[in-house]
């Protein structure tokens, strides 16, 4: 089991409140992601849960037993770091047997459970390398190999694909999810990458100075954001907003709409414009369109090649059913 609930969880350093009173519930063998900008308090709020920081105010029960004030090592969870904190004079073998060790496990039970994580992550063959002897994948699936041993209620990933270049980041994230899907373990991930947040989680918290604006699944934020933050996050590139004259059009304050909800023609539409920059990428092509009275150019994506260039002028129809309406406080309208 691994439930994890918030109760009006609070956490200060001095003056300054940096979580203010926050509930959440996290249930059983769900994969949960953490996103939001840098310092919106998400590293934190996971250090708060694996005990690694004192709560100023609240409580946290894991699987029903009060566990605010009870040490790190002794709440059943296994944390996963951006570093990967590897012993380097220690083989792999060694490196993953380590909290067993610790915990005084027999050998022959220490091999069979070191076996077994190695299986599952595809380390079999690099039981008896030094972690200076692997790519930097291959370290972080040995520091994930480490957390499988402890059988943990959760597993707590703080940005652990950080150091990773991009090629590598897209396969751990496959393996990652891959391992999520054979544990069926809680898992509790903390990213500020909003696309590995909508590639892998089943749940989505979308966090804000410390505030959680939204929760729930990678669609239902992505369709119906409650807000102008959670939209402007959640998707890749970003959603275009409007205000003045265009969101009068539609009785709002702002008006959001997704690149690849605006059609995009050289000789009529609703919209019209000038191309400042166009990315041709093979399989989209995204252009840059500066509009009147519009601070930032909107961004537009269509599929394939599209023979539109710096300095053309196009015109833009955005499908009436996929913008979204804010008022003033930045709140959807419906």
């Amino acid at each position: 089991m691994g439930q994890i609930t918030l109760n009006q969880i609070t956490k200060s350093f001095g003056d300054v409140q940096v979580i203010p009173p926050l509930d959440l519930t996290i249930e059983d063998g769900e994969f949960v992601v953490f996103v939001g900008p840098s310092g919106c308090g998400k590293s934190t709020l996971l250090r708060l849960i694996a005990g690694l920081e004192d709560v100023s105010s609240g409580e946290i029960v894991i699987d029903g037993n009060e566990a605010t004030n009870v040490p790190p090592a002794k709440r059943g969870l296994a944390m996963v770091f951006q570093s990967y904190a590897l012993y380097p004079h220690m083989s792999v073998r060694k490196n993953i047997a380590f909290p067993l060790r610790m915990a005084g496990l027999d050998k022959a039970a220490q091999d069979a459970k070191v076996e077994a994580a190695a299986n599952v992550l595809n380390l079999t063959n690099y039981l008896d390398r030094r972690p200076g002897q692997l790519s930097g994948g291959q370290r972080q699936r040995v520091a994930i190999g480490r957390a499988i041993v402890r059988e943990p209620a959760a597993f707590l990933f703080d940005e652990p694909l950080s150091n990773l270049d991009a090629a590598l980041r897209v396969n751990m994230r496959l393996e990652i999810s891959e391992l999520h899907q054979t544990l069926e373990t809680t898992m509790i991930y903390v990213t500020h990458d909003q696309v590995e947040a909508m590639t892998m989680a089943d749940k989505i918290v979308v966090l804000q100075a410390g505030v959680i604006e939204q929760v729930g699944s990678p669609l239902e934020l992505y369709h119906t954001p409650r807000n102008k933050f959670v939209a402007g996050f959640i998707g890749s590139p970003k959603m275009n907003f409007m205000s003045g004259a265009f969101a009068a059009e539609y009785d709002a304050q702002t008006i959001g709409i997704r690149p690849e909800h605006l059609e995009v023609s050289q000789s009529e539409g609703k919209w019209r414009g000038t191309v400042g920059v166009s990315e041709h990428l093979g399989s989209d092509t995204f252009l840059y369109v500066d509009m009147e009275g519009q601070e930032e150019p909107v961004t537009v994506r269509s599929t394939g090649e599209v023979g539109i260039r710096h300095g053309d002028t196009v015109y833009l129809s955005p499908e009436p059913s996929k913008i979204h309406r804010f008022d003033k406080e930045d709140l959807r309208l419906a």
